[in-house]
């Protein structure tokens, strides 16, 4: 069956071109779809018909917010519409698809509250001799057209966190979708302009190679850029935009430390789950695990029995735990670093190995040294590494031995350690008796140093989306 090309939507247009690019699983490499190859023109006609509708005026706040509650129960009752779309390009295991579309319709529907919310302050002027009489305060208004960047491995939700709080804030947006995985932003966007009211020319969505998108942050009719992916791409197009706001969300080599005092078992169970989700394909993904050298064995055997555990194969069986990375050149990749760290001393517990459908099976490492490269950088693949240590202070500074800062977890029974973690643990979000990759779609969630500059959740996006306008009346 031949696949007809899924066109970009630029205003209310729904643009194709002659060159097209191919979207495949990454699983058998088959054929899912195909979509336009956009070019720099074409960004150039999203921004331009971005701005004219800003300028045209902001929708109001109502009608921002009863779009945004149309485009939940769409999304509600499509998920498993959306869960397929998912698993399809992304080899995400079709449970694993699921959860994000669930995820999803709550961005939305906390998008939707914000826009009914979003406020500024008043300002105490007669405060000060000079302000009595007047009366102050502080408008948040939209900060201008948004060019949004989203990455492969949450193509619908990671996108929900970009579109949805823009919407609320009220501006326009421009999207360049993930390569990889640009069907299920290119659904979501016919969704809410087609279906929810959304009217033509507050969301774009362009469909073009990573190397034209720097037009789209380089534009300069675009005010701000909001970006999901790699600390080197990420830190490029803040400095390609010095004059812009860039928001970055970006990597992350997820530390957990386990105390004797803490439910170990719990977090061997969760940590089995945490660290091989989509393939270890989240920068919240558990990556590096201290645990202190009374439990460490245990802890340990009982992490390789769970893991193993693990269903390994096509993401669309309905018993599949983990697939396929995202590409074979990533595969190779995050299979060298473990053949590496093994030669360097650490002890293979279980996986390492591919598939005969080339899979990387679930990894878990046990005596992983900090200055192995499956330890100090983020390794975006089904592996985690086990490090035992003596004193709870050594294990924090472990933890916090890292050019990352995203999130981290500790396991403890003590309300004094858990307290001690959260503040020695540098890390823009500390779990206690949690695994780091824990997130609810409402929380301030980001990092520091590498993994970014920016919070995410609906609230916190849709803040740094608007400016800050004040108004002083003279009564």
């Amino acid at each position: 069956m031949s696949l007809s090309v899924t066109p970009m939507r630029i205003g209310s247009r729904s643009v194709t071109t002659d060159e097209v690019m191919l979207v495949r699983s990454p699983y058998d490499g088959r054929e899912v779809g195909m979509v336009p190859a956009g070019t720099a023109e074409h960004l150039d006609a999203a921004v331009e018909e971005a701005r004219g509708r800003l300028l045209d005026g902001p929708l109001p706040a109502h009608e921002r917010a009863a779009i945004l509650d149309r485009a939940a129960t769409a999304l509600a009752a499509r998920q498993e519409d959306y869960a397929r779309l998912i698993c399809a390009e992304s080899a995400k295991p079709i449970k694993t698809a699921r959860v994000e579309a669930a995820r999803a319709v709550d961005t939305f529907r906390f998008a939707a509250a914000v826009a009914r919310t979003l406020t500024g302050e008043t300002v105490p002027l007669e405060a000060s001799p000079a302000g009595v009489g007047k009366v102050g305060f502080v408008l948040r208004v939209p900060i201008g057209v948004v060019g949004a960047i989203s990455p492969f491995n949450f193509p619908l939700n990671l996108v929900a966190h970009k579109v949805a709080p823009a919407i609320a804030a009220g501006c326009p947006v421009v999207l360049k979708p993930a390569s990889a995985t640009p069907l299920t932003a290119l659904a979501l966007a016919a969704l809410l302009l087609d279906e929810c009211g959304l009217p033509p020319g507050w969301l774009h969505v362009v469909t073009c190679p990573g190397a034209v998108a720097d037009h789209l942050v380089t534009h300069p009719d675009v005010a701000m850029i909001t970006f999901t992916g790699s600390p080197g791409v990420g830190w490029r197009i803040r400095e390609r935009a010095p004059r812009k706001k860039v928001s970055l969300e970006l990597g992350n080599n997820s530390p957990v430390v386990i105390e004797p005092d803490g439910d170990w078992r719990a977090a061997a169970s969760k940590i089995a789950v945490a660290g091989y989700s989509f393939a270890g394909q989240s920068c919240i993904s558990v990556q590096r695990v201290f645990v202190h050298h009374s439990i460490a064995e245990p802890f340990t055997e009982a992490l390789t029995a769970e893991v193993e555990r693990l269903v390994v194969g096509d993401p669309a069986d309905e018993a599949t735990d983990v697939s396929a990375l995202i590409t074979r050149d990533e595969t190779e990749r995050v299979h060298g670093w473990i053949d590496e760290a093994v030669a360097q001393g650490a002890q293979l517990r279980t996986g390492g190995e591919l598939t005969a459908d080339h899979v990387l099976r679930p990894t878990v490492l046990f005596g992983v040294r900090p200055e192995m490269e499956i330890c100090r950088t983020e390794v975006f693949g089904p592996v985690v590494g086990v490090q035992a240590y003596d004193d709870f202070d050594h294990a924090l500074r472990l933890a916090n031995d890292t050019r990352y800062g995203l999130q981290a977890g500790v396991f403890t029974g003590e309300l004094a350690k858990a307290l001690h973690a959260a503040r020695t643990l540098d890390f823009g979000g500390v779990l206690v008796n949690e695994v780091p990759t824990w997130r609810a779609d409402q929380m301030p969630y980001g990092g520091v140093r590498d993994s970014g500059n920016t919070r995410e959740g609906p609230a916190y996006a849709a803040r740094e989306m608007t400016e800050e306008r004040l108004v002083v009346l003279q009564g």
